[in-house]
Order: C-alpha cells, then sequence, then structure tokens
C-alpha cells in the first residue's frame, strides 16, 4: 500500500488549540523550519534571507500570522519563489475597537484615574475632579485609509467624532495641524518608519493625542515621549513599540500616556480566524497547488 507523504509544517511559536488542530489533520508539524514545506511565522520571527536559505529549498509558503508583514523579507521571498500570506480582514474590527478604547482611556482619563485608585488617593465627588474630553465633536485623523484605519473611522463617526481619512499622496503635514486626535493605521516600511517624528509632533496642536496600533517604528518614540514630556502635545495611547517588547523607559513615568501590550487582535474569535486564515494559505499552496487569496507576493 503507498502511503503518502504529507507536507512538513513549522509554527514558529504555540497558536490557539483550534488552530493546532487544524494544522495536525493535514500536515506533519516540525519543530524547525529547517526541512519544512511551509512556515506559521509570528510577528516576532524575522524571516529573512538567512533564515529563508536555512529553511532549505522545499520550502514553498511562509503564513504570516499577521496582516503586517514588516518581519519577512519579501524581495527574498520572491527570488526563492516563496509564496508569502498574511491574514487580512479578520482582525480588522478587533484592531478598530482597541484604537477607540485607547482614545475614550485617554480622553476620559480612565487609566489616570485607576492608577489614582489603586494608589488609595483621598477622593470624593467633585464638579471639577479629574476632568476629561468627550470624543464628540473631536476631529480625528486618520493616518491610513486601509481596512482597520475605515473602521475605525466608522466607530469614532458613532461616537460623534468628525474622522479625516489621509491616504498616500495627502497633504500628512497640513492635516496634522487641524486633527485633535491622531491615529496611525499604516504599514510598516522604509517610507513609514518614523513617520511621526519630532517635526511632525511639533505640527500638532498642543491639545492634541496621538495614537497608534499599527507598528511601533511609524512613531519616533525618543521624540514622542520628549514631547509629551514637554507639552507639545497632550498624550499619546500605544499599543505598539518601536523595540517590542522593550518601552522606551521614558514614557513609563508619564500621566498623560496610556500603554496597552499589542492588544490590537487580542480577542480568542480574532486570533482563531487568523490562524484558520493560515491553515487556509497552507493548504492552497501544499495541498491544492494554487495561490490563496491572501498571498502578499
Amino acid at each position: 500500500m503507498m502511503h503518502l507523504v504529507r507536507p512538513r509544517v513549522h509554527v514558529s511559536e504555540p497558536v490557539p488549540r483550534e488552530v493546532d488542530e487544524a494544522l495536525r489533520r493535514e500536515f506533519d508539524l516540525v519543530g524547525t523550519p529547517q526541512g519544512a514545506d511551509g512556515i506559521v511565522s509570528m510577528l516576532t520571527v524575522t524571516v529573512d534571507d538567512a533564515y529563508l536559505e536555512a529553511a532549505g529549498p522545499q520550502l514553498r509558503v511562509v503564513a504570516n500570522y499577521a496582516v503586517g508583514v514588516n518581519n519577512i523579507d519579501l524581495a527574498a521571498a520572491r527570488r526563492r519563489e516563496v509564496v508569502v500570506a498574511n491574514t487580512p480582514d479578520v482582525l480588522t474590527g478587533a484592531t478598530a475597537e482597541l484604537a477607540l478604547t485607547l482614545m475614550l482611556s485617554l480622553l476620559r482619563r480612565v487609566g489616570e484615574g485607576d492608577r489614582f485608585v489603586r494608589r488609595r488617593e483621598p477622593w470624593r465627588f467633585s464638579l471639577e475632579f479629574m476632568l476629561g474630553r468627550r470624543l464628540a465633536g473631536a476631529t480625528v485623523l486618520i493616518v491610513g485609509a486601509g481596512r482597520i484605519g475605515r473602521e475605525t473611522a466608522r466607530l469614532a463617526e458613532a461616537f460623534g467624532a468628525r474622522p479625516v481619512l489621509a491616504g498616500r499622496g495627502d497633504d500628512l503635514d497640513s492635516l496634522l495641524r487641524e486633527a485633535d486626535i491622531v491615529s496611525l493605521h499604516v504599514p510598516l516600511g522604509d517610507d513609514t518608519r518614523h513617520l511621526v517624528d519630532a517635526r511632525r509632533l511639533r505640527l500638532m496642536k498642543p491639545t492634541a493625542v496621538l495614537i497608534n496600533t499599527s507598528r511601533g517604528a511609524v512613531v519616533d518614540e525618543e521624540a514622542l515621549a520628549a514631547a509629551l514630556h514637554e507639552g507639545v502635545i497632550a498624550g499619546a495611547g500605544l499599543d505598539v513599540y518601536e523595540h517590542e517588547p522593550e518601552v522606551c523607559e521614558k514614557l513609563l513615568p508619564l500621566k498623560n500616556v496610556v500603554l496597552s501590550p499589542h492588544l490590537g487582535s487580542a480577542t480568542r474569535d480574532t486570533r482563531i480566524a487568523m490562524g484558520m486564515l493560515c491553515v487556509e494559505a497552507l493548504r492552497a499552496v501544499l495541498l491544492e497547488g494554487r495561490t490563496p487569496a491572501n498571498a502578499v507576493t
């Protein structure tokens, strides 16, 4: 009896049980990328030319467990005819929700209030105590008019804000001057690294706040810490960091910053859906001999 050899797949980090079971039904999981036909990579793994070389010439597909692919050398993958896929759409709503969470937490001083209560500071209800601002009526500049940016704009508008979308080719400098909230939703690349630097922070209103749920290096973190300390802008809500998981030490003591540990897609149903997209990409390339719909190379 002839036994069919199942494709070998390496998973760089543990995945949800449902995704693991789906992988094991169709593939043999291996502990290293060497000799694998397919790889499920996390955004914490740098898939560069050396990584692809070490994996071997049999490698046919890398399914990145993220929508961003800045951790992968796409040119190197193309040279080696390795298909790279990502996980679009399924994390749009969750990430947009987190962007709104950061906006509201910052404007309504929720993080600051939480720390205040935990310190057991004395307080009583007062009409002037810990006043914040509403999202309603604010001009929210959405930098990056892709899926997540558009959904963030929709949610902000539902709160009564006025969203303004900034895409490629728009005059970002002029738009920054008018915004009450700046929310970043661009992929990380050579043209967006430090997109928000010291110069652009100085263009913003002193009452404006910055939200980043895209990639940490889109913002010059040192420049942001300085701007917050000096009152150049009023606050920031960050879910991603330039040298993640390290966070600029100068940000940590600031009261006008809300920090979360890369939770944009962190709901169970979202993470499972992302994993199933990876499974589908592996199945398409390794079992069905076709290019998956979510291929980026």
